[in-house]
């Protein structure tokens, strides 16, 4: 079982209010001697004077009322004088049924959706995220303490066995996808905004260097030479041929090149259109792209690559938590502070995310209010009430011995009353 709960009476003002609570107490001991010490010699003294009469009957029922004011603070706490008398000792007798109650009334009165909803909404939690992570030092403490757990997560990865999960995970997902209709798709974008064509007119340009280049025009004025009758080789057609054909393609290309609309741009449209058609719909593309998809993701060299990869983020990682280099550290406070910075200006974001952790807040609380009431009520049980007792009577003490100063005095007051009656109905 978990030790009796204790408390400490170091916090500040105590022992000047354990001293005051003493003082008092001693203050209203004194007044109850006074007033039984009054009730004996006015008793003894009746036959001096009347008046010593209404001074008994005031003393003796001042005595009566402090004593019995004295029994009631004194009951509440402890049982008076150590005897066992029934429906004494209150807090002590009733601790579990007052800790079950005091759960209870925590659980109904205070964790409710509705004050918890609405104290929740009170708090701009958005607000608070985005002030945080401003602040500079704010953000580079929590970049250096994301760093510092980084490490310990990459050998929990790796001898937990998670990495080959992960692995074997992602190498199914990767197999799943049919990558065929998501080439196609990203062609049919690629050439819905046109930029197919700037493809094209890259290739042009290339086409026309490289014809009009002097190795190229060599090698093709030596094709067509190899391929003339003997005669025209005489008159050096080859020449004037090859000339011929390179002027009229660069012209070709050029008029291509500098019109947006000619026709030959358009049929190279049909052509990549039906090219993007075909690889999304034919058997034989899907086929053939699943099976480079294998035998890539089968190849030796990718897991290598992806060992290689881990190793050197682990190292890297390593050398930053280690304070080595500060790259990391910097970069992650700096998208702190961006973020920050960015949550700060977007009051709609900051409204969605107040919004959410209202709701997850509110849920939480829901579902752990009767953890809670429970909790409290196990608190108060375990407590040590002797200590407890002298905690209260230090807070509240002094007030709850100045309920004996005024039992003394409306007690008086009361008997001087009844026996100046009493006094009056004699003499009638």
């Amino acid at each position: 079982m978990t030790p009796p709960s204790t408390f400490s009476f170091d916090a500040p003002g105590d022992a000047e209010r354990a001293a005051e609570l003493r003082r008092v107490k001693a203050l209203a001991t004194l007044v109850l001697a006074s007033t039984l010490l009054l009730f004996v010699v006015a008793k003894s003294l009746l036959n001096v004077h009347p008046v010593f009469g209404f001074i008994a009957a005031f003393a003796e029922a001042a005595t009566i009322g402090g004593l019995a004011d004295w029994y009631a603070v004194v009951a509440l706490f402890k049982r008076p004088l150590g005897l066992p008398i029934p429906h004494t000792a209150i807090i002590q007798s009733n601790q579990a049924r007052i800790a079950d109650k005091l759960g209870e009334f925590i659980q109904v009165h205070f964790l409710e959706a509705g004050p918890v909803e609405a104290k929740l909404k009170e708090i701009d939690f958005g607000s608070f995220v985005a002030d945080w992570l401003r602040d500079r030092k704010r953000s580079d403490d929590l970049a250096r303490f994301a760093l510092r757990l980084l490490p310990e997560a990459f050998s929990a990865t790796e001898s937990s066995g998670l990495m080959t999960f992960i692995i074997r995970r992602m190498s199914s997902q990767l197999q799943a996808i049919d990558l065929a209709p998501l080439a196609a798709g990203t062609l049919r974008g690629f050439v819905a905004e046109r930029r197919h064509q700037v493809l094209f007119d890259d290739l042009l340009r290339v086409m026309h260097d490289t014809l009009t280049g002097k190795e190229t025009m060599a090698m093709i004025r030596e094709k067509v030479r190899a391929e003339l009758p003997t005669l025209l080789r005489l008159y050096r057609a080859d020449k004037f041929l090859v000339n011929k054909i390179v002027a009229s393609a660069t012209a070709f290309f050029e008029e291509v090149r500098s019109d947006p609309k000619h026709p030959f741009r358009g049929e190279f449209d049909r052509m990549v259109l039906t090219f993007v058609d075909r690889l999304g719909t034919d058997q034989t593309y899907i086929d053939r792209i699943d099976g480079l998809k294998r035998d890539l993701l089968a190849r030796p060299e990718l897991a290598d690559l992806a060992r290689t990869v881990w190793a050197n983020t682990r190292s890297f990682i390593e050398r930053s938590a280690s304070g080595e280099t500060q790259v990391l550290q910097h970069h992650l406070a700096g998208m702190f502070v961006a973020a920050g910075e960015a949550l700060a200006g977007d009051a709609e974001l900051r409204g969605e995310i107040n919004k959410g952790l209202v709701t997850v807040l509110r849920s939480f609380v829901a579902d752990q209010k009767s953890g809670v009431s429970t909790f409290i009520s196990d608190q108060v049980k375990s407590w040590n009430m002797t200590q407890l007792i002298s905690l209260i009577e230090i807070n509240i003490g002094r007030d709850l011995q100045y309920i004996r100063f005024n039992g003394s005095l409306i007690g008086g007051l009361a008997g001087l009353a009844l026996y100046t009656g009493e006094f009056l109905l004699r003499l009638l």
